[in-house]
């Protein structure tokens, strides 16, 4: 891991440790960490998803942001129930920083298929009441881009050969 890694994971292993009854801090000094940033925090446990939220658009300070978002991953993701202090030392938690979000011009899916960028792109699906977002990292286990857009329609709640005028896909990276 590179030096703001470390940091930006000590943050949020210390806001988990806390908001489950302990007392670890973490440096927080270092002055990147007032800039506004994105966040998601991902808690896996024995190679599994054992928590995940995030922010897709930046509005708060990053350290604060990874702390909200650390917070939540542990105790609010409604997949799973709350993280019990025990499951802590092994859990493993990871931090990812996102670029802003760019919209991703297509015409339709096929032209949506052709601009994706497998392993690069974490995609943001918007229809009426519709969300979901995949991380880069969701490439590892969808490596085709017709697979990754089925599983984020369904994940929306829309069904795997949805498309119609209105949906928008936008795209980040991982800074």
């Amino acid at each position: 891991m590179n030096a703001r890694k470390d940091i930006l994971h000590a943050i949020a292993h210390a806001a988990i440790d806390r908001a489950l009854g302990g007392h670890a801090t973490a440096d927080e000094s270092a002055g990147w960490l007032d800039e506004q940033g994105a966040t998601f925090v991902t808690l896996t446990r024995q190679g599994r998803l054992r928590g995940c939220i995030g922010t897709l658009e930046a509005h708060q300070p990053l350290k604060d942001d990874v702390k909200r978002n650390a917070r939540g991953a542990a105790l609010h993701d409604p997949r799973f129930p709350a993280l019990a202090r025990e499951e802590l030392a092994d859990t493993q938690v990871h931090v990812s920083v996102l670029s802003p979000l760019t919209p991703l011009a297509c015409e339709g899916e096929a032209d949506a298929l052709a601009l994706l960028r497998p392993g690069v792109d974490g995609v943001l699906l918007e229809f009426g009441g519709h969300r979901a977002t995949f991380l880069p990292q969701v490439w590892e286990q969808l490596p085709e881009p017709r697979q990754f857009l089925t599983q984020l329609k369904r994940k929306a709640g829309l069904p795997a050969d949805f498309w119609a005028e209105g949906l928008r896909l936008s795209r980040y990276e991982l800074r």
